[in-house]
């Protein structure tokens, strides 16, 4: 057995580094956490100092076990996560649950390169129990804040279901953020104003465009302006140019790279960490949750040969970026290639143009800025004394520009081209002239990368938690991030031409979204019921002040039990006053909207077990309330009492088709049209509000030609027949049902292509299992998606990874089933080659030391 034991948390990890280190290291890993606060108990001793109880979690009890055995045959134990605070955390966590020495060696490195490794083994330290603390006391605020808080939110807002229901320290602040911006969107009053813009003709039939600096807040003064121009004689009053540069950004930070992700690639902050991660342990980036923009010497050095050799020596600036904020870990470097020479990396596509963005962005870093001349024309106007700007510019040495350009959330930034050649008092030929309705606009609604800018500018949540906190209120229905169509409307607009004025009124759409954060009305109800009872948790000062506070535990300033008895004292008093207390007013996620027009009933909007509804009537009436479910994009606080008796018209009909009626109504299923007896469900672009009764008709068309079971011939002397069901497309023979693959239709299946899907079926059937037992039909050795596993009845069991499944016997499958109540280990088959499936390494929660 080896000399020396490196054990890393990820198994890509693992296998390169034991890549680089010789035949006298083995390298291991422990799959991420190996520790942790059980789920169903806060395992917090709060009257002794809130000593957290962990456990080995029940996955990682088999990890543990092998982990000792090879500790135990081992004359060195290098302890090599991740050089951050969780990292650290999993160091200790190792270290407790292999009962390992204090002295045991801990190594940490930035990238995982050859150098770098044999670095960290040639300068080992030991465990740094500060940033231990720093992670504990996160982890142990995190669970006395949900332990105690959620259970007040289910028995105060939705009584009789804990569903998705829950609070957490960074994830509410997040949702407050999210709601807030939706009521500035929801109070914003648009105004109207006129843009003016005008078209000259120059020599050589050029185009000069220029505009007004002003807008003109009415329809009549922007036509008086117009009225002014109609005989007026233009004219270049001055021309001013300047020399300008531009800078190129800083190299990545974890946030700045989520951000640019997501507007270049269209990735959400969890898919980028995701291939970051991959990236970084296969050993092509350095360490991607950083907060720095600092580089190495070294990385610098190796940046400016690779743009000297790509572009030349006038292309070099190299630049040293200083982090402004104070919690950045400067020890860490901004994510960078670990090789700038290699252009291209990655497993995939996606793996390979996030590869790409990070090296184009860390070599423009150190490139020269970009010259520029912008130019200012100002066109005097004879009748007026207003004056019209045309501006313009031109590269004169293109620069880092060569390589990449950062990009905004602006979506109205428009680029300015180079303007044509003039002359100071050069008259012009006015081709025309336009004022054009533009509409105010409110503060845009987050996506995910606008929401990470935002909570890292008010110092709330550090590198590692971004992508988790967003994952969390989206799973917990509390946020969802969807497309939304936008709106029409009319604008008007008038155009001088040939000394006429023309009025027109034109159409424009307004209001798309893409991809952005809109709150449920649960995420409402949830926030406002939090900022009026437990303010204090989600002040966005006290979450900053949090952080600090963690940072100062990490630098051994603070003792995490101290912060957390003065954070809790405070807080649980809170809790118990809340949970104690009958609320005054309205319950929590209730609206009344008004009285129903004909029965007079009151008709009040509501969250229920189920979501968002409107009831007419009270239970107390002598007839039962009537309920509605409230559209997806319609919220308690908002909707009117118009709008909420419209969600009673269903079921409703539409019209009639072969002489019988045509009802829409919403079932369980979603909504649907029933004709004879028959239903047809509406597509996703269908409203059953306003459907016509033409397109109607188009749906049970459709379904019927989708039902016709055609025959396409024979196979093995049985009739092979396509249909669509209720899963989609199928191919039918022998009474079995085969779906057809995404993109295939029943209308293009030819008898080869059926047969071919029936064979692979039959394939994948009988290679599903790999042993069975007649003596024992319910016990099962299995082929399974993530790998073979044993099933045992309605019971999956996991198959260590040194066992064969194919050797396992019966006795060994109920063995490790705990069946049998021992304990032995099966003594089945070594494998001896790696299994080609492993789990991924675990998603971070921690925030790094500086």
């Amino acid at each position: 057995m080896s000399k020396n034991l490196v054990i890393v948390e990820s198994p890509a990890k693992a296998r390169t580094i034991e890549g680089y280190l010789g035949k006298d290291f083995v390298v291991k890993s422990s799959y991420g956490h190996v520790r942790d606060l059980p789920k169903d108990d806060m395992a917090i001793d709060i009257q002794n100092g809130f000593r957290p109880i962990y456990e080995v979690s029940p996955d990682k009890r088999q990890v543990i076990s092998e982990l000792k055995k090879l500790v135990k045959e081992s004359e060195v134990i290098w302890l090599a996560t991740d050089d951050d605070r969780e990292g650290e955390a999993i160091s200790w966590h190792l270290k407790e649950a292999l009962g390992l020495k204090d002295d045991t060696k801990r190594i940490v490195f930035h990238e995982i390169t050859k150098k770098a490794i044999q670095n960290a083994i040639d300068s080992p330290r030991l465990i740094d129990i500060d940033l231990v603390n720093a992670q504990q006391a996160r982890r142990v605020l995190d669970r006395l804040v949900g332990f105690e808080l959620s259970p007040v939110l289910w028995k105060k807002i939705k009584s009789g279901s804990s569903m998705a229901l829950s609070a957490g320290r960074v994830q509410s602040v997040a949702v407050r953020l999210i709601v807030e911006r939706e009521r500035e969107i929801d109070g914003h009053s648009t105004k109207s104003s006129y843009k003016v813009t005008a078209q000259f003709m120059v020599d050589n039939g050029k185009i000069l465009n220029a505009e007004l600096p002003k807008n003109f807040a009415t329809l009549d003064e922007a036509r008086a302006f117009l009225d002014k121009c109609r005989e007026a004689i233009f004219t270049i009053k001055n021309l001013e140019t300047k020399p300008a540069k531009k800078s190129p950004a800083p190299p990545f930070t974890t946030s700045t790279l989520q951000q640019e992700a997501s507007r270049k690639l269209s990735f959400s902050v969890l898919q980028t960490m995701t291939l970051a991660q991959k990236l970084y342990e296969s050993g092509k980036i350095s360490y991607m949750r950083t907060d720095s923009i600092s580089l190495s010497q070294e990385a610098i050095d190796k940046a400016k040969q690779a743009i000297t050799t790509d572009f030349g020596e006038k292309y070099v600036h190299t630049r040293q970026y200083k982090t402004k904020s104070e919690s950045a870990q400067e020890a860490h470097e901004a994510i960078r290639p670990t090789d700038f020479s290699v252009k291209t990396a990655g497993g995939d596509r996606n793996e390979q143009r996030l590869y790409d963005l990070i090296w184009k962005r860390s070599i423009a870093s150190q490139m020269a800025d970009a010259q520029l001349e912008r130019t200012t024309a100002t066109i005097g106007i004879s009748t007026t004394p207003e004056e019209l700007i045309a501006q313009g510019e031109v590269i004169k040495f293109d620069g880092f520009l060569k390589v990449y350009l950062e990009s905004t959330d602006d979506e109205d930034e428009e680029s300015k081209g180079m303007l044509p050649p003039l002359s100071i008092g050069q008259v012009l030929n006015l081709d025309q002239m336009k004022a054009t309705q533009r509409f105010s606009r409110p503060a845009p609604r987050y996506t995910e990368a606008s929401l990470v800018k935002k909570l890292e500018e008010m110092g709330i949540g550090r590198p590692s938690t971004y992508a988790p906190t967003i994952s969390t209120i989206v799973k917990r229905q509390y946020v969802i991030k969807e497309d939304r169509p936008g709106k029409e409307r009319d604008f008007k607009e008038l155009i001088l031409k040939k000394g006429e004025i023309e009025e027109k009124t034109g159409k424009e759409n307004y209001g798309s979204e893409k991809a952005k954060l809109f709150p449920t009305n649960m995420g409402l109800v949830v926030n406002d019921f939090l900022v009026e009872y437990f303010e204090g948790i989600v002040d966005y000062k006290f979450t900053a002040n949090v952080e600090k506070e963690f940072d100062e535990i990490a630098n051994g300033k603070m003792g995490w039990q101290d912060m957390i008895q003065n954070f809790y004292g405070d807080f649980h008093r809170n809790v118990e006053t809340v949970q104690g207390a009958a609320l005054t007013g309205s319950k929590p996620g209730s609206r009344d909207l008004g009285i129903h027009p004909e029965s007079g009933k009151k008709v009040s909007a509501r969250l229920g077990k189920y979501g968002a509804y409107v009831q007419i009537g009270e239970a107390t009436d002598e007839d039962k309330p009537q309920f509605a479910n409230l559209k997806k994009d319609q919220l308690i606080e908002t909707i009117s009492l118009e709008d909420a008796l419209d969600l009673f018209s269903l079921p409703r009909e539409v019209g009639f088709f072969e002489d019988k009626p045509m009802v829409i109504g919403i079932g369980k299923f979603g909504p649907y049209v029933k004709h004879d007896d028959k239903y047809v469900s509406l597509s996703k672009e269908d409203d059953p509000y306003t459907i016509t009764a033409e397109r109607t008709v188009e749906l049970i068309q459709q379904k019927r030609l989708e039902n016709i079971s055609e025959s396409i011939g024979e196979f093995e002397g049985k009739l092979i027949s396509t249909g669509k069901g209720r899963f989609g497309p199928y191919v039918k023979h022998d009474d079995k049902y085969i779906s057809l693959p995404k993109g295939e239709s029943p209308a293009g299946l030819t008898l080869e292509r059926a047969i071919e899907l029936i064979q692979a079926k039959r394939l994948t059937e009988s290679n599903k299992y790999i042993k069975e037992f007649p003596e024992n039909p319910a016990v099962k050795v299995v082929n399974g998606m993530y790998g073979p596993y044993i099933s045992i009845g309605k019971r999956n069991v996991k198959i260590p990874k040194d066992v064969e499944p194919a050797t396992l016997t019966l006795e060994d499958c109920l063995k490790l089933a705990g069946d049998t109540g021992s304990e032995e280990k099966p003594k089945a088959k070594k494998v001896t080659k790696a299994p080609a499936t492993r789990p991924a390494a675990a998603k971070k929660t921690a925030v790094k030391k500086k």
